[in-house]
């Protein structure tokens, strides 16, 4: 596999085999259409019962609310495009082999979600002033870490306010589809994936943090097996390019043609801020020329580039492209290893044979 010498073993097939990536060729989408967007599945997709599911809104509040989906959709509907990336997206180019989801770079996708504002439900059920975080589980239930567990993730009353989060019953102007968290999914702009828990069915807010396994343990920037470390938010920045040219079917190492312009596009995006530049490389990072970017939907939204690229020979070429926010974050060109193989960020790196 490119990017390590450890053989995949059966339990990463197994998961390969449930969650799926976007192929890099859907970055020409400005939305991804439902069946490309990637997918990560941590244990099963839960048989909800659409007619007696409830949301229950509780917890440190005036008054809990148990809400049906209709009356989730009689509140004021929010429609906005997400750009929604795994934290483990380029996990398994990291050295020393992490054994998990073993993601390349295709663990993104960019959505149209529908649903009601957190906020105002808060605000509704009286959120208490003694309330410190939200905590939101779903329905899907496994065994990680010794624990069996309901998957569970908490915002701070702070992280609320900032990324004014929905519970999205629509994906792409219909229903969510079974593996997309049907009937309803956090969506939390600008967060990387673990945030947005699917088959939603609980709003708790709380006096103290919350300390369960997703929140404690998983998902977290560790050095070592004992570093407590601390924890995987936003999304740092990405660009990615589409492939140019026709891929070789099993190295997917891409043929193009010598002195014709080879017009290189992809997208970027951040979690910490706009994208104020997209750079292009053609020798694997030793030069960069700035790419043309595209217009700006927004920070929670990827933005379009493009590169006019004349390769000046036969030869083999290596492209690379690089996102810089206005936060001031940089993509890296080689990546820092974590325990958790999480928000390897590094330059996307694409072997081109010029003919």
């Amino acid at each position: 596999m490119e990017g390590t010498s450890t053989p995949i073993s059966r339990e990463e097939l197994q998961l390969a085999a449930r969650n799926h990536g976007m192929p890099l060729e859907a970055l020409r989408y400005d939305v991804t259409p439902v069946g490309l967007h990637y997918l990560l599945i941590h244990y099963d997709i839960p048989a909800v019962d659409t007619a007696s599911w409830r949301l229950e809104v509780g917890g440190c509040v005036a008054r809990e609310l148990r809400l049906t989906l209709d009356e989730l959709r009689g509140r004021p509907a929010v429609t906005a495009a997400v750009t929604m990336e795994c934290a483990g997206n380029g996990r398994a180019a990291l050295e020393p082999h992490i054994v998990s989801q073993p993601w390349l770079l295709e663990a993104v996708g960019t959505g149209e979600w529908t649903g009601a504002r957190v906020l105002p439900l808060l605000e509704e059920a009286g959120l208490r002033d003694d309330a410190v975080e939200v905590v939101f589980r779903g329905s899907d239930r496994g065994v990680e870490g010794g624990e069996q567990q309901s998957y569970e993730r908490s915002l701070t009353i702070e992280q609320l306010a900032a990324a004014d989060p929905l519970v999205a019953y629509e994906l792409n102007g219909a229903p969510l589809p079974p593996q997309h968290g049907n009937p309803l999914r956090l969506v939390v702009p600008g967060w990387y994936g673990m945030t947005n828990v699917k088959w939603l069915e609980a709003i708790t807010a709380v006096a103290e943090p919350f300390t369960g396994y997703q929140q404690a343990r998983s998902y977290r920037f560790r050095a070592h097996e004992d570093d407590p470390g601390t924890p995987v938010t936003r999304m740092l920045p990405r660009a990615l390019m589409v492939p140019p040219g026709i891929p070789d079917f099993i190295t997917r190492q891409r043929t193009v043609v010598a002195g014709a312009p080879v017009e290189l596009e992809g997208r970027a995006w951040s979690g910490w801020g706009a994208i104020t530049e997209v750079a292009v490389s053609a020798d694997g990072g030793a030069s960069w020329a700035p790419a043309d970017l595209g217009p700006s939907s927004g920070p929670a939204v990827w933005r379009a580039w493009r590169f006019s690229w004349t390769p000046p020979g036969p030869g083999s070429y290596e492209l690379c492209c690089r996102a810089r926010d206005d936060a001031g974050n940089v993509q890296p060109l080689e990546p820092e290893w974590n325990v958790g193989g999480y928000a390897n960020n590094a330059v996307q790196r694409v072997a081109v044979q010029v003919d």
